[in-house]
C-alpha cells in the first residue's frame, strides 16, 4: 500500500515554504515571497493545484502568528494579533481548506518545525524537547510527553522578558509590543538595528556574538527550568553562524551554575544545545505530520 501524499506550507513573515510528498525522501517544495494576503495565497493555492489531481490526503499548516488554534473558537485557523500589515485576522486555513476541499492540519510555524524534528530530525525518539528559532522573530515550541504544548493560545516564547542590561547595551529593543523583551532584543531586526548590518555580515569575532549568545542563553535557562526539556535545538537565520553555538553553550552553563544536577545539562550541553538536523525543510516536513494528524482526525 503507497504511503498518502500530504501537502505541506511554511506561512512565514517573509516567505511561504509549500511542499508536496510523504517524508524526507520525496520532498518537493516552491517559495513564494509573503506580501499581501491575496497576492500570497494565489500561487500557494495554485501550487497545490497543479500537483494535486485529487491525491492530497490533507495538507498541514505552521503559520507566524499569534493564531487561533481552538477548534471551538469562531476564529480558528486564523492569523490573529500580528504586527505584519495586512495580516490581521486574517482566515488562513480556512482559505486553504475552502480552495482545495482537503482536511487541513494547523498549528505555529515553529510548533511544525519542532514535529518535523521530533519525526526525522534532531529530536526523533524523544518525548520531551524544546524548538527555538532565532531569526525574523524568536519563537519556540514545547513537545511534551510526545505533545505540542498549547495551553490557552499557545506559547510565546519570544516575548518572554529577560534581564536587559542597558549600559552593556543600550539598545531600546525593536518588539512593537514590549521592546525589550526576548525578541526584541535577540532576534535578527534587532541585531541589523544595533550594529547597522545583518547579522550574517558581523565578523565571528565582532562583540555582538557575545552579547547574542547571552540572550539566547538566558532564555534558554528560562525554559530548561520550566519545561525540563530533554534537549534544545536551536534554528532561525540567527543560528546559522556555528561559533556562536559554543558561546551560547558557556553562558547557559554559567548562568546554571551546576544548578541542574543531570548528566546531559554538567557534561554533554554539545549533545543538549544543538541546531536541528533537517535545514530549512524542518517545517514543511513538520507540515506533513500536521496533515496526518488531520486526516486521522476525519477518518
Amino acid at each position: 500500500m503507497s504511503q498518502p501524499l500530504y501537502g505541506a506550507i511554511e506561512a512565514g513573515g517573509t516567505k511561504f515554504v509549500c511542499a508536496v510528498g510523504s517524508g524526507p525522501d520525496d520532498l518537493r517544495t516552491a517559495r513564494f515571497p509573503t506580501s499581501t494576503p491575496a497576492a500570497t495565497m494565489a500561487p500557494v493555492i495554485d501550487f497545490f493545484r497543479q500537483l494535486n489531481s485529487g491525491r492530497l490526503a490533507a495538507i498541514g499548516i505552521g503559520s507566524f502568528g499569534p493564531i487561533d488554534l481552538h477548534k471551538d473558537s469562531p476564529d480558528y485557523g486564523r492569523i490573529t494579533s500580528t504586527p505584519k500589515p495586512g495580516w490581521q485576522n486574517f482566515d488562513l486555513c480556512g482559505t486553504v481548506a475552502a480552495a482545495l476541499g482537503v482536511p487541513i492540519g494547523f498549528d505555529t510555524d515553529v510548533a511544525a518545525s519542532a514535529l518535523g524534528e521530533g519525526r526525522w530530525g534532531g529530536a526523533r525518539g524523544l518525548s520531551d524537547f524544546l524548538y527555538l528559532t532565532v531569526g525574523t522573530g524568536v519563537g519556540g515550541a514545547a513537545v511534551v510527553e510526545g505533545r505540542v504544548l498549547h495551553g490557552l493560545i499557545h506559547p510565546e516564547m519570544g516575548h518572554v522578558r529577560i534581564p536587559h542590561d542597558t549600559v552593556r547595551d543600550p539598545f531600546a529593543g525593536s518588539c512593537p509590543y514590549h521592546a525589550d523583551c526576548f525578541e526584541g532584543l535577540a532576534c535578527g531586526p534587532a541585531m541589523n538595528a544595533r550594529w547597522g548590518v545583518p547579522a550574517q555580515q558581523l565578523p565571528p569575532d565582532h562583540e555582538a556574538w557575545a552579547l547574542e549568545a547571552n540572550y539566547i542563553a538566558l532564555g534558554l535557562v528560562n525554559f530548561a527550568l520550566t519545561l525540563s526539556p530533554q534537549r534544545m535545538l536551536l534554528g532561525g537565520g540567527v543560528m546559522q553562524q556555528p561559533h556562536i553555538f559554543e558561546l551560547v553553550r558557556d553562558d547557559f552553563a554559567r548562568l546554571l551554575n551546576g544548578y541542574v544536577q543531570h548528566d546531559e545539562v554538567l557534561h554533554h550541553l554539545d549533545s543538549y544545545i544543538v541546531p536541528p538536523s533537517l535545514g530549512g525543510d524542518a517545517g514543511v516536513l513538520g507540515g506533513f505530520v500536521l496533515a496526518e494528524q488531520a486526516r486521522k482526525e476525519q477518518q
